[in-house]
Formats: structure tokens, sequence, C-alpha cells
């Protein structure tokens, strides 16, 4: 972290006049241009061969960039999956019930099987993803559970599809990050958006630096040396700095440093609510510094990709399919009623809602940490472990679906709206193969912060996102009903998700080792630096796999008698 807050204060102090003598942010491109080629390309009438990205309302994908040869993280996560290949195969293997199968559940069952054990893999509805989940309307349209974007500073994630052979199933977008400017149009009277652009002629972190500086519309060179200035703590006292931001408040931390509210209002607003889907009133700074220590210290760690189409049958479907075909095994419509004890408090086995019973070797819970605090034993709840857990809860989030009866003027990425509700949209129909339409238009958008609006009814919902809609769309979508008119829509409700960070909720993580010999935990809120996100929980899925995997080579593990287990 120190070393990129080191060359943005440099950058940010000495290089601004870079801004407005090279080329301005603001790209005004017209409906129907023909897509960039090779070679250098007209950027508001400026030529630039080191930018690629098409044309609003034309898709592009881009190739896998090659993150093996710029991302240390990339590469130790693919030594850490041939460790499990090394291991010592076990003389036993142990049957191991996992309860969940979202990523982290799936993770866990996929490196267990590597490590040579025999994963059980439990889960209560009928459809693999947990909070990837998605499923098919009575249209056959798909409704997904949140708008999933995949990065290059996903290290396991980015494994985990190159390990499963799946990686062609990532569709790459442009190295930008996408602000709307609401209000604002372009000539043509169509929505007017800022890009920060990464060049691939530049390593991390030059890249992002140009990119925050050519981009001069969102902040002013005074407001971006105050921002520096205000990393300094950071650049000085590096990670431990970071770790130490917990205490504070992404405001708090503004006004604590020094820099423009502006900043918030033009960046972190959207930044907060893309990463934990709250205000930076409440989110932890520490969350703020770790994206940023990712995206900048990484070539390609800000680069996004979209999968091709719905997570369980394309991510999901094949981690299920390996684990499977190494001896595992997959249970749907299994629900969890009970965990029952040993009289030394380890798990004696998992009593079902449908009454079976399952007994296993070891177990490891990758259930959300609301539904883990009321499933926990009272005999454990005393527990300093557990008991922190009461510091946690998840955020409530809404997912909108939103189809238009024509195709409307927007980009092959995901778009930050920089609206009071909206926290990011993207028109699936255009930026995803399995959701293609060519005459119609399906926006996904996250409406955030939605703690206000959980309980309401999905039409005040839908009308306070088409007021939005009617700042986003100018010249497509019109309140006299005039313009695309929206066919049906899906409101998804999540009232607990990811787990709220809120400053000082690092303290209440816990790690993937549990007291209890036999049982251990995975999901994102578990202890990983990589926070709540798909990386957090396939990376927590991991680490617990790990975990359980030398807990066995050292004996500590108490095996069940061979015959009960398999009578379960």
């Amino acid at each position: 972290m120190a070393r990129a807050c080191v060359y943005t204060l440099i950058a940010l102090t000495s290089t601004g006049t870079l801004c407005n003598g090279f080329v301005s942010s603001s790209t005004t491109l017209r409906k129907g241009t023909a897509p960039p080629g090779a070679g250098a390309r007209s950027r508001n009438g400026v030529t630039s061969m080191i930018f690629d990205y098409p044309a609003p309302g034309v898709r592009k994908d881009y190739p896998r960039p090659p993150l093996e040869e710029t991302s240390q993280n990339q590469r130790d996560s693919a030594a850490f999956s041939r460790s499990f290949l090394e291991l010592p195969r076990p003389e036993r293997p142990l049957k191991v019930a996992v309860i969940g199968a979202g990523l982290a559940g799936l993770s866990c069952a996929k490196y267990l099987s590597d490590a040579g054990h025999q994963p059980l893999v439990l889960e209560a509805r009928d459809v693999l993803g947990g909070k990837v989940s998605a499923w098919q309307d009575k249209d056959g349209d798909w409704v997904e559970t949140g708008l999933h974007i995949f990065f290059g500073a996903y290290p396991n994630v980015n494994q985990m599809f190159k390990e499963l052979d799946i990686e062609d199933r990532l569709q790459w977008k442009s190295h930008s990050m996408i602000f709307a400017m609401p209000g604002q149009k372009t000539a043509e009277g169509f929505q007017r958006f800022s890009r920060f652009e990464f060049t691939d002629l530049l390593p991390a972190p030059l890249n992002g630096l140009v990119a925050i500086l050519l981009n001069t519309e969102m902040l002013t060179l005074t407001e971006k040396i105050q921002f520096g200035i205000g990393l300094i703590p950071a650049i000085l006292f590096g990670q431990k700095y970071v770790e130490e931001c917990d205490c504070l408040t992404v405001t708090e931390w503004m006004k604590k440093q020094g820099v423009p509210d502006r900043v918030n209002d033009e960046v972190f607003i959207a930044m907060a609510k893309a990463l934990n889907f709250i205000d930076p009133g409440n989110l932890s700074m520490t969350v703020v510094l770790t994206a940023l220590n990712r995206f900048l210290q990484e070539t390609h760690g800000s680069k996004m990709a979209f999968l091709d189409g719905p997570p369980p049958t394309r991510l999901c479907q094949p981690m299920a399919d390996y684990m499977l075909a190494k001896g595992g095994e997959l249970r749907t419509n299994q629900r969890v009623a009970t965990i029952l004890l040993n009289g030394d408090q380890t798990v004696k086995g998992l009593q079902m809602r449908d009454g079976s019973l399952v007994e296993a070797d070891a177990y490891v819970s990758t259930m959300p940490v609301d539904v883990l605090k009321l499933m926990l034993p009272d005999q454990w709840r005393p527990m300093p472990y557990f008991e922190k857990l009461n510091g946690l809860s998840g955020v409530p989030v809404i997912n909108i679906h939103m189809w238009f009866d024509k195709k409307l003027t927007t980009v092959d990425h995901l778009l930050f709206s920089r609206s009071p509700l909206l926290s990011v949209y993207a028109d699936m129909s255009l930026t995803c193969k399995g959701y293609r339409d060519d005459e119609k238009s399906m926006l996904e958008l996250v409406f955030a912060p939605a703690k206000e609006w959980i309980g309401r009814p999905d039409e005040d919902i839908i009308d306070a996102t088409m007021g939005e809609l009617y700042r986003l769309f100018p010249n497509e979508i019109s309140k006299d009903g005039s313009g695309a008119k929206l066919l049906k829509y899906a409101v998804v409700k999540t009232p607990l998700s990811v787990y709220e960070a809120t400053a000082g909720r690092e303290a209440y993580r816990p790690v993937q080792t549990t007291p209890i010999r036999n049982f251990f935990l995975a999901g994102c809120f578990t202890k990983q630096k990589y926070l709540a996100s798909m990386e957090g929980a396939t990376f927590s899925g991991k680490l617990a796999a790990k975990a359980l995997a030398e807990a066995a080579i050292a004996g500590t593990v108490p095996l069940v008698e061979r015959a009960a287990a398999l009578a379960a």
C-alpha cells in the first residue's frame, strides 16, 4: 500500500498539467459509431494510441489479462492451490459435511477433494450459489440475487476458473471505471459519462495514476492534491495504518485528514455503495484503503469481467461437478435444524429439517453470519470466539431487473450511477452473452443503501428507480411514456446479505479454525484479506479446507466410527 500511495502523491502533486494538456476525461461518442479498431482512435478530437474501449451500444469483449505475469497475488494463489495436491494422501479420508453450496462452501469442498478427503455439501435450497444464486422466471429469463462483477484483483476466483478450465466464461471488458454524470447530456441528448481509463502500456501503479490524472471532471487538481496529502499516513505506516483505520468511517477519515467534501460526493459515495452497499458515513475506511491497495498495486487489478450467464450454471455447477468427480456428494433441499454435540462439545451430527441425521468426521459451516448465530448450540455461545460474532450482521441489499421494449443507449461495462438510490448498473443484454438481446434492454441495478427500502412494496422501489432512470436515460426514458416502455421487472430483496463493514468490524471477524476440534467456518465474514466479496468467500473456503486438511494430518480431528458415518 505504501508504494502505491507514494506514487499517487508524487503524481497528484507534480503532473497536474498532464490532465488538460493531453486529453479530456469525458468521452462523447455518437450512437452507432463504429467500434474502435487497432491503432489510433479519436477521443474528443484528440488522437490517442493508448486507450481501447467500444462506443456506446457496441459490444466488445477483451482477452483475459496476463494475470500470472503481473500479479504476485495470482501466483501465490496458484501455489496455494497446488499445495492441496501436494499434501500427503490420507490413509483414511475424512468425511466432511459442508453446510452451504455458495462460493465458500463449493470452494471448500473443491479443495478438500484435492486434498484427498470426501466432502458432503448440504444446501438448504434447490439452487446452488448462495449469495450468487439465480433462477428463471415464467418467461425463461434469469433473475439473479445480485449484479456480480469479477475483477483482475480476485486471484482465487480467477484461479478457480483456470483450474476448472472455464476461463472462457469470463467476458473481460475495457480497462475502465465509468461514472454516470446524472443530469448531464451529450450533444445528442444521451447520458454523459466520465471515465477513468487504464492504459495497457503502463504497469501498476502508473496506469492507475494516469487514469486518475486524465480525469479532470470529477476532481480538480487541488482536490487531488489534498486527497494525496491525506494519504501520507498510509505512505509512512503502510498496512498497520490501513488496519488501524477500521475504527474510522470514510467520512470521519476524510474530515480528520482534511480531504475536501467533494471527494466524498464525487467518488466515495459511489465507491462505498459498490463495496458494501452502505454510505461513507458508515463504511470502515479500512475497506476503501484495502480496495485501493488491490487496484493500484496490480496492473490488471481493476479490470472487470462479466460471467457469460447465470452464476449457478456457469460457475457453481462446474465447482460441484469437480468435487463430485473426485468422490464428493451434493444434497440439495437439506436444511439443518440442530447442531448436535458430544459430551466434549465437539459436533456429533446434524439433525436435518426432514428428520434425517448427518454424521461426519468434521463439519464446515458456510452459513451467513446471521444464520450461524441462530444455529449455534447454547453450550458454544459463551465462548469468546463465538461470542464476538454478535458484533457482525448482514447488510440489506436489493437487486433489480428491468426489461424494456427497445434498446437503450448504454455502455458494455459496469456503470457507477452516482445517484442517491442506485449503486451500480449494467445493461445485461449487452454485457452478457447468455442474456443477449439485440432489440431490447435488460438493466440490472443495485439499489443501495437499502435499509429504509427493504420492507417497502416492490412497486415503490420500482417507482423510485424509474425516477433515477429518467435522469440516467434522458433521451430514451420519458415520464410521459413516449420513450422506452418497461415490460416487466423483478425485485430481489436480501434482508441480510454480506456482513456490514461498518467501522470497527474487523475485530469481530473470526478465523476459520474454531475452538471446536471438528468444526470450521468459512464465508466472506471470516478473516481474510478480501473483505465481503466473491473473492473473499472463495478464499475463505480455501482457507478452511487447508486448516481442516492440516488438522487431519496432525490427528486433531476426532474420527467417528466409520459404520455410523456411512449410515448417514
